[in-house]
């Protein structure tokens, strides 16, 4: 007979043999038809692997809720913006139904902004994420040491070189003279104008008004167009100063065109009353300086101004620009600088496209942290500007849509808001293919002016990549693709991308230091100098 502590431990679990009982209808399984109550060595693993599948479950459930939650909140925020002005805001910032029908013609949602902050302010607040970062400060150590010990090995001295970053910024001064009078003419001419056309007037007089409104938004426009395109050429500017320069010139033409879009159409409607008044002067200076593009005669403002996070902005913001120095002088300059001396052969491209994608991800990356995190948050912060919402989590698109429409948004809220709104309204609620295709085409352009002003010549690289890739990819990889393998896709595109933007006008630049010109042509401007150089 067996023992009765023997039956007590076989009872509880805790040893003995095992009894054979039959599964019961309703009953949960454990592993191999075992119970809750059988010994630790199978009750162990079976737990352990079902605990792990709950956290994963558990994890997923959160980010989609969270994600899901996040847009909602948004979107009400907005529709309560909208619908309940705060009592301490001016009424005629939120234009009466009557004026909005005319000022927004388009077909889309008016944009409306709410004190927000930056989503990698938000990240940053999480230790994992802030990690992240210091593996991208490390990096940029290792790279100033390795600089340092060479430069002791070979040459026996401690010295960075800097002969890039000061090639680069070149005669800065004389581009930010040049700013000066880009800058006076926005300020000035478009709101000139704007008064002379709001001015209740006789009709003769108004008549005569419109005339000089319209010649002094010409000379801005010919200020803006020619001044720094004259400049950059007659002085043969380098890189850096030119990017002063054409990114002045396309932020202030895109804030001027905002300016008067969402003013005149009001304007000219009140024109058969009694006229109404113009905006005030502090508010568009205002407008010029903060970072958007879309014009509002008020903004949420934040309390006050925290100095130490503007200048830990621009701090990171140098950090950005000496990496992406060492990047290119450590990375690009040896293998492109002789390249353009080899014959060109199919091998020989393929190979360096490859070399320049970690080159060129790591540029995208840092153009992304400087400017559209840093610099803009910098000014934000200094304006006390409250909508910090300058991209959204770009990284975790699954869709080339997604990606563009995320990665800037200050620039994509212009696009949508005058490009493919505008374009819906002149070519009908329907035509959304064509009023798409329209935002591609300028955005397109736009970059390859930026491209060609900053390079110094005309390699259409990134418009072809715009139109020809980017624009089917848009449409193939929409919205509906979701999951981890789509967003593996969109970032191997992007490397990819990279790379051969990296490359291409790394070889054109050498090339055509190495084989100018005899003589100055216009198909010797617009040919590709890198098929054809060999010395």
């Amino acid at each position: 007979m067996e023992p009765r502590a023997a039956q007590l431990r076989r009872r509880e679990g805790l040893g003995g043999e095992q009894e054979d009982r039959p599964s019961r209808e309703g009953e949960p399984h454990f592993g191999n038809e075992e119970w809750p109550g059988n010994n630790e060595t199978h009750r162990g693993p079976d737990l352990l692997q079902w605990t792990r599948h709950m956290q994963a479950v558990k994890t997923q459930l959160l980010e989609q809720a969270q994600g899901q939650l996040t847009e909602l909140l948004d979107q009400a925020m907005c529709e309560a913006i909208q619908a309940y002005p705060p009592q301490d805001r001016p009424v005629s910032s939120i234009p009466p139904d009557s004026l909005r029908k005319t000022r927004e013609p388009s077909l889309g949602k008016r944009k409306v902004f709410i004190n927000r902050k930056s989503l990698l302010d938000e990240l940053m607040e999480v230790q994992h994420f802030r990690t992240i970062y210091h593996m991208f400060v490390a990096g940029l150590c290792v790279f100033i040491i390795s600089t340092l010990a060479i430069d002791f090995i070979d040459e026996g001295r401690l010295m960075l070189e800097f002969d890039l970053l000061i090639f680069s910024f070149g005669q800065l001064p004389l581009a930010l003279v040049t700013w000066v009078p880009m800058f006076l003419s926005t300020l000035l001419m478009p709101y000139q104008a704007l008064r002379l056309w709001a001015r209740p007037q006789s009709r003769a007089a108004w008549t005569l008004g419109v005339g000089l409104g319209c010649m002094l938004l010409a000379g801005h426009t010919a200020v803006l167009s020619i001044l720094p395109v004259h400049v950059a050429v007659e002085y043969q500017l380098p890189p850096a100063s030119r990017c002063v320069l054409v990114f002045e010139q396309v932020r202030l033409l895109m804030k001027s065109y905002s300016f008067l879009r969402e003013i005149v159409p009001g304007t000219l409607r009140a024109r058969g009353g009694e006229g109404i008044q113009a905006p005030s002067f502090s508010s568009y200076l205002y407008f010029l300086f903060c970072p958007t593009l879309i014009y509002r005669e008020t903004y949420p403002r934040t309390p006050n101004v925290r100095w130490n996070y503007v200048a830990k902005n621009f701090a990171q913001a140098l950090g950005c620009v000496l990496y992406a120095c060492f990047i290119l002088g450590r990375l690009c300059v040896p293998v492109f600088a002789n390249m353009s001396r080899e014959p060109f052969s199919t091998r020989a491209l393929v190979l360096s496209i490859m070399h320049a994608t970690l080159p060129g991800i790591f540029m995208l990356l840092l153009i992304f942290f400087a400017f559209l995190h840093c610099w803009l948050n910098a000014f934000a912060e200094m304006l006390r500007f409250g909508d910090r919402m300058f991209y959204r989590d770009w990284w975790n698109s699954t869709s080339f849509s997604n990606y563009y429409r995320t990665w800037n948004v200050v620039v994509h809220d212009w696009l949508y808001s005058y490009v493919y709104q505008d374009g819906l309204w002149l070519l009908g609620g329907r035509a959304r293919g064509a009023a798409m295709l329209g935002v591609f085409l300028v955005s397109a352009v736009v970059h390859e002016y930026i491209f060609c002003f900053v390079l110094g010549f005309f390699y259409p690289v990134m418009l072809l990549l715009f139109l020809v890739i980017g624009g089917p990819l848009n449409f193939m990889m929409h919205d509906r693709r979701t999951g981890p393998a789509w967003n593996v896709l969109m970032w191997t595109m992007l490397f990819l991308g990279q790379g051969i933007q990296v490359s291409l006008y790394c070889q054109e630049w050498y090339a055509r230091r190495h084989c100018p010109l005899p003589q100055t042509t216009f198909w010797g401007l617009v040919t590709p100098r890198s098929w054809s150089c060999h010395t």
